[in-house]
């Protein structure tokens, strides 16, 4: 079966997120990745929290933007304190490993 522009997207950041997976109880880093199912309140792809930060992860295909409601739920996570990437290319899975690790190096000093 044939992987989608965005399919292979989430495999990066799936990647970059078992990268920052430790044995410490837990792992140090709970991620989910909710199913739609077309009830309830809707979400990004990934909501991960790492080293006590709230992050939200939208992936998309190379250009494609959020949606008007992927939108709103990213402008709610940002005005609660979390932090939000969308990502549609391998700069955005760099930008997101740049992030995790400052918060590693932040966290192990």
């Amino acid at each position: 079966m044939a992987v989608t522009p965005e399919g292979k997207i989430k495999r990066m950041v799936q990647n970059v997120l078992g990268e920052f997976f430790d044995d410490a109880p837990g792992g140090g880093l709970y991620k989910y990745w909710p199913v739609p199912s077309g009830f309830g309140a809707s979400s990004l792809d990934c909501i991960l929290c790492y080293r006590g930060k709230f992050i939200g992860i939208e992936t998309k295909a190379p250009g494609k933007k959020p949606t008007p409601r992927q939108e709103l739920t990213i402008k709610q996570m940002q005005h609660a304190g979390g932090m939000v990437f969308v990502i549609d290319s391998e700069k955005g899975v760099h930008d997101l490993r740049v992030t995790l690790q400052g918060l590693k190096d932040a966290n192990d000093r």
